[in-house]
């Protein structure tokens, strides 16, 4: 994002120094609608199935949104894709689709398909309309799928959850959601609101969005939906705070002074202890906006994490100067908050060690590694020469020292995990090879995987081909992290089940 801006400002220069000729009016106009522009969320399409719930990045493509079908599929069901331009074949379980570059039909079961606009293929990808998911899908699937194009969610089968909202009898200023499946929304407050914000639930609407109480205190809340997430608003007069109940079915909203210090705290999305927070409050920071539903365990006892994703390099450490103004530890840390989601999104929980542009010591990496006691850990890395990606594993250095009882050697702390880490390379290796990325896997002495005491991979990704800019590119980032979440699902058990 730095350089994207340096680059505009350089633009911006260059038009001045020729001479261009704006009104001062103009140039501000021009300005606001750059600035506008360079801030857009990326969008997203949110799934919603029995076999997982996960999200995928839209992408613009000749005026029309779409996304890519491989990926969409990948979690549903067994999946693979041959590319032979201009025709992109595609197995789902026992079905054969055929597909060919810029035609707006397709072949599934020898049957022809509308596609609602051209299908595309960018580096061996294929690229459907987003409007054509509601066709298109249940003949793969089977069954329904519905597609809620304005606000980028799809419901794939009978899933979706409802709720009721009640203020109760016996105390106007408490507001109770119950909701007919566990949800885990972030919660997050300004002056007179609070919003509760569904982005892994399949919440469907009320019978009415805008819903009315019989309370001066709360007398409202609205529901919307928005690229890929649900919403509920809830209008107050007085500070509320978020409780829920331990099956996450139930949220009530009460006053700030209703707490008490005996309750167990709200987490971050990345597990730490985060204060209640009052609706009358400043908004939060993005890295407090996020309150996790579920009850806490108290502050003595850390969350253990199934996953530690860390991002390689960072602070004075740039790693690669993969260009002029792209860095080795910019790529990491945005893989690693892909990672991280698509890892959560199928129930992995995870940590990520590097979630800033921080100085953080190789050694240190190691002792946070092992102290949180993680099934796996995953260091990110990132390169402009090769093609695809290179997952690797320790390369032990010999040494006659090993044997000194409950302790183990710094140096060589991963030789009883070694065989692990390598099943879990085998697996992300696999994963990749299903959507047609190059991979090798190879063994290296890359620190600080010869430090830690379980299962420890590091996966560095590279370019498709000569062009740098996948790299930053949404859509390749989600592959990849979401083949890599693959390749650690696919081998849960045998890493949880490691000492």
């Amino acid at each position: 994002m730095r350089s994207t801006r340096r680059k505009q400002a350089g633009e911006i220069a260059n038009w001045v120094d020729k001479g261009a000729a704006f009104s001062g009016a103009s140039v501000l106009l021009f300005l606001a609608v750059l600035l506008v522009s360079a801030a857009a969320p990326e969008k997203h399409l949110a799934i919603y199935s029995t076999a997982a719930n996960y999200s995928l990045p839209v992408l613009q493509r000749q005026g029309q949104d779409y996304v890519g079908l491989l990926e969409l599929l990948d979690p549903l069901g067994t999946v693979s894709a041959k590319s032979d331009p201009p025709r992109w074949r595609l197995h789902y379980n026992n079905i054969l689709a055929e597909f060919t570059a810029g035609k707006s039909r397709a072949r599934i079961q020898g049957r022809d398909t509308d596609l609602a606009g051209r299908f595309l293929m960018e580096n061996g990808r294929g690229l459907v309309p987003l409007a054509s998911l509601n066709s298109l899908l249940p003949r793969f699937l089977g069954g329904p799928a519905t597609l809620r194009e304005e606000s980028n969610r799809l419901f794939i089968g009978n899933i979706a959850t409802h709720f009721t909202a009640s203020v109760s009898p016996d105390d106007p200023s408490r507001l109770i959601f119950r909701f007919t499946a566990p949800v885990n929304p972030s919660v997050a407050s300004e002056p007179g609101k609070l919003r509760l914000t569904f982005r892994r639930e399949p919440l469907t609407a009320p019978a009415s969005p805008m819903l009315t109480f019989s309370s001066r205190i709360i007398p409202s809340a609205d529901y919307s939906e928005n690229n890929g997430a649900a919403e509920i608003e809830v209008t107050t007069a007085i500070p509320l705070l978020a409780n829920f109940s331990p099956d996450g079915r139930t949220i009530t909203l009460a006053p700030a002074k209703s707490q008490t210090a005996t309750k167990a705290p709200a987490v971050n999305g990345n597990g730490t202890p985060a204060a209640n927070i009052p609706v009358a409050a400043p908004a939060p920071s993005s890295a407090q906006s996020s309150l996790a539903t579920s009850a806490a365990p108290p502050a003595s006892a850390p969350r253990r994490y199934f996953a530690i994703v860390d991002a390689s390099h960072g602070g004075n450490d740039r790693g690669e100067a993969l260009s002029a103004t792209l860095a080795e530890k910019d790529i990491t840390v945005a893989f690693a908050r892909r990672l991280r989601q698509e890892l959560e999104s199928r129930g992995i929980t995870t940590l990520v060690l590097r979630d800033s542009d921080a100085n953080l010591p190789l050694d240190d990496r190691a002792y946070f590694a092992n102290t949180t006691h993680a099934a796996v850990y995953i260091s990110l890395h990132a390169a402009s020469n090769g093609h695809g990606v290179r997952v690797y594993t320790a390369l032990l250095p010999y040494t006659g020292e090993d044997d000194r009882g409950p302790f183990r050697s710094w140096i060589t702390a991963q030789s009883s995990s070694i065989s692990l880490s390598q099943a879990a390379a085998a697996s992300v290796a696999a994963e990749l090879r299903k959507l047609q990325v190059t991979v090798r896997t190879l063994s290296a002495p890359l620190r600080p995987l010869n430090n830690i005491v379980t299962a420890a991979i590091a996966v560095e990704v590279a370019p498709p081909a000569s062009d740098l800019s996948p790299l930053t590119a949404p859509d390749y980032q989600q592959l990849i992290a979401g083949a890599v979440a693959n390749g650690i699902v696919a081998i849960r058990g045998q890493l949880g089940a490691a000492p």
